[in-house]
């Protein structure tokens, strides 16, 4: 009685357990979405939010990036705008998205 306990316990601790194969594909979230559930697009400029870096990317333009407000990325420093167009003011990498300042670094 004992052991069919056991085999018992142990079989609904593992019921939730997912086994793949070695070297099985791992899922990850897609590279580009349209949008996100908490950050709306940037208005008037077509754009698609990479959750890898978690900004939208400005479609068109190189190293212009929104999250509440523009990113640009310009010759080694970083500057913001609310709007595209500018004007534009430099930040320090503090008020950068983590996930985009990383994929500056690895650069």
């Amino acid at each position: 009685m004992r052991c069919l306990a056991l085999l018992v316990t142990l079989g609904l601790a593992l019921g939730g357990c997912v086994l793949q194969p070695p070297g099985a594909p791992q899922t990850e979230p897609p590279a580009v979405q349209r949008t996100h559930p908490r950050y709306a697009p940037p208005p008037a400029v077509k754009s698609h939010w990479n959750p890898a870096l978690g900004v939208y990317v400005v479609e068109g333009v190189s190293d212009l990036y929104y999250r509440e407000r523009v990113f640009y990325r310009y010759d080694g420093g970083w500057s913001w705008s609310p709007r595209p167009g500018g004007p534009w003011r430099s930040i320090d990498s503090t008020g950068v998205p983590p996930g985009l300042y990383r994929h500056y670094l690895s650069r």
